[in-house]
């Protein structure tokens, strides 16, 4: 069955105000198309391709409200980390499936259709990750899933660590984790880095590190990632989650790297909400954001995207799977708010994040290509980011996964 969308307002195609559906793909976008059986006219509304969350613990998700007794007091990172087995402990496969599947509903129904979630292998009976694996596959038809083998409490601080991702490899995860900063010592975290690239290398996997989640400003386990990734040329299918530290450090050193990083091409991503969150708790006034060098790397095109890291659980009490919310957030963080930036702004949850994912080839409105798509309450990209207005129609390989009534009033205002 043939679907013609008219009257449409196209993110990056100001000149095309159509699209064509045909079994699932988009035929043509354009003008003057042929007739459809279906004619949806979207009255102006702004097409964009589905938002992309590109780093999110859905094995986390809703834990908060489960974990009685095991409360956060300072709201660090490390003292979330140290609590997490706790409640680890007491985990099923089936708790785990219940609690992410609220946490992808949340998001699908705000836009989301590709979700990169860090499974947390430090578990010998990877419950967690068995219960992702299980939902990526039930979900496929809705969302896509693409998991990492994360090992949150660390390769070496948690003994056997390392041999647990590899583990996680075999059974089938797309993604190799690290989480540096938190082994027992720089010499330790240093040969966490060289284990994730050598396992992506030997199982040809991409990489995904939490890397220098710190204010240290010392920290810099990213030059390590950069270095090896870069030698290897494997940059492309490489993503820097967090990098905190990297916000701290002169720009004599930043601007050292700039340049090693355009030349790897490793990707970033960066977790407004949660890092503002985590981040600076040791900081009197100033107080450090916790971001990357976010307005730079967009500058200068070294790929960073944003995520949404958390859904109620102990790194974050908030967090619903909005990600306008988090582009709100995090343009307002990293100051990448002009008109200019703006135009852009939303490759942060769209095009930059699917490159992370490297499914960039399969993204995207162009022809050719699977029929996914969002459809936000607003006509231009300013004014949708200024109002941070809701997703009113999400079409997955031309089907509405769902179509909602922009908000209206009850009983009207007027002045």
């Amino acid at each position: 069955m043939t679907k013609k969308f008219i009257n449409a307002t196209i993110y990056r195609q100001p000149d095309a105000k159509e699209i064509l559906i045909e079994d699932g793909k988009f035929k043509a976008i354009g003008n003057h198309l042929p007739d459809a059986k279906e004619v949806i006219d979207l009255e102006g509304k702004l097409v964009l391709p589905p938002y992309v969350d590109s780093h999110i613990h859905l094995d986390y998700a809703y834990t908060v409200g489960e974990m009685e007794g095991i409360g956060a007091k300072t709201g660090t990172l490390f003292e979330a980390i140290e609590n997490w087995p706790k409640y680890k402990a007491t985990m099923s496969k089936e708790s785990v499936k219940a609690l992410a599947r609220k946490a992808i509903y949340d998001e699908v129904s705000q836009g989301v259709q590709h979700i990169r979630t860090h499974a947390d292998v430090t578990d010998p009976k990877f419950t967690g990750f068995k219960a992702l694996m299980e939902l990526k596959e039930e979900l496929a038809d809705k969302v896509y899933i693409q998991i990492v083998a994360f090992p949150q409490n660390g390769m070496y601080t948690y003994k056997g660590g390392r041999d647990l991702v590899e583990e996680a490899l075999k059974m089938g995860a797309e993604v190799v984790g690290g989480i540096p900063h938190y082994e027992p010592a720089r010499e330790f975290g240093e040969k966490s880095v060289h284990d994730t690239v050598e396992l992506a290398l030997k199982y040809d996997r991409l990489i995904d590190v939490h890397c220098d989640e710190i204010d240290d400003p010392n920290a810099r386990f990213v030059e390590l990632l950069n270095a090896l990734v870069l030698m290897e040329e494997y940059g492309v299918r490489t993503s820097a989650s967090h990098t905190c530290s990297f916000g701290s450090a002169d720009d004599a050193y930043a601007f050292r790297m700039f340049d090693l990083f355009m030349k790897s091409k490793m990707n970033f991503v960066s977790l407004p909400t949660e890092n503002a969150y985590l981040q600076g708790r040791q900081d009197t006034y100033p107080k450090r954001r916790g971001l990357t060098r976010v307005k730079e790397f967009m500058h200068i095109n070294i790929n960073v995207a944003f995520g949404q890291d958390s859904i109620n659980d102990p790194w974050y009490p908030l967090g619903n799977g909005n990600l306008m919310n988090i582009l709100d957030n995090g343009i307002h963080l990293s100051q990448y708010a002009s008109p200019e930036e703006l135009e852009n702004a939303f490759d942060l949850i769209t095009y930059n994040g699917a490159r992370c994912l490297n499914i960039q080839d399969e993204y995207g409105l162009d022809e050719g290509k699977a029929a996914n798509f969002i459809v936000l309450d607003e006509k231009t990209v300013f004014d949708a980011i200024r109002r941070r207005v809701d997703v009113v129609m999400s079409v997955r390989n031309g089907d509405f996964l769902f179509k909602k009534k922009p908000q209206a009033f009850e009983v009207e205002f007027k002045l």
